[in-house]
């Protein structure tokens, strides 16, 4: 039986560094899913970024990337692998600034319809949707993308396969 998801409690973080889980998602194509997300007040000011989010309780990093890909995405059909990458990453964001501790998890799905129906009242305001994209769609890209070197890490993953143990990005400070 499939989990449902449940509209998130209101968003808690309060500065400090933020313990998240992200989810690189890739369908039986080889295609990696990224939300597209904006400013909640300036839709223009958009950018795309893989599933994820916060850390709650005292749940694990993968127990966080398999609820916040059900809430994001309502996909539960998973297999969750390895941690791919780790990045420390500081950015301003619905007006104030978001520090976080990244730990990007290996996934594989076949299921590709997408619903985001556990968002939380700010991701409501301020994820406009969600869309497969091809390594090349990805390298050719002009939209803002992060990671900011997605395409050539998920190229190398493609390529290679994932690291033997968690390769440490560098750290991004927008």
């Amino acid at each position: 039986m499939a989990a449902e998801a449940t509209p998130a409690g209101p968003d808690t973080y309060e500065g400090g560094l933020r313990r998240v889980a992200r989810v690189v998602l890739l369908d039986p194509e080889d295609r990696i899913l990224l939300l597209h997300g904006h400013e909640p007040d300036d839709p223009a000011d958009d950018w795309w970024f893989t599933p994820g989010g916060g850390v709650e309780g005292d749940e694990t990093r993968a127990q966080a990337a398999r609820r916040e890909l059900l809430e994001e995405t309502g996909i539960t059909d998973v297999e969750l692998g390895p941690v791919l990458w780790r990045r420390r990453c500081s950015f301003p964001f619905a007006g104030r600034r978001w520090d976080q501790d990244e730990w990007y998890y290996l996934a594989r799905t076949a299921q590709t319809a997408t619903e985001a129906a556990g968002l939380t009242e700010l991701e409501r305001r301020s994820v406009a949707g969600a869309r497969w994209w091809t390594c090349e769609e990805l390298t050719r890209a002009r939209e803002t993308v992060y990671p900011t070197r997605l395409a050539e890490l998920l190229r190398t993953l493609l390529d290679e396969g994932p690291p033997a143990g968690p390769v440490t990005l560098d750290t991004e400070i927008v």
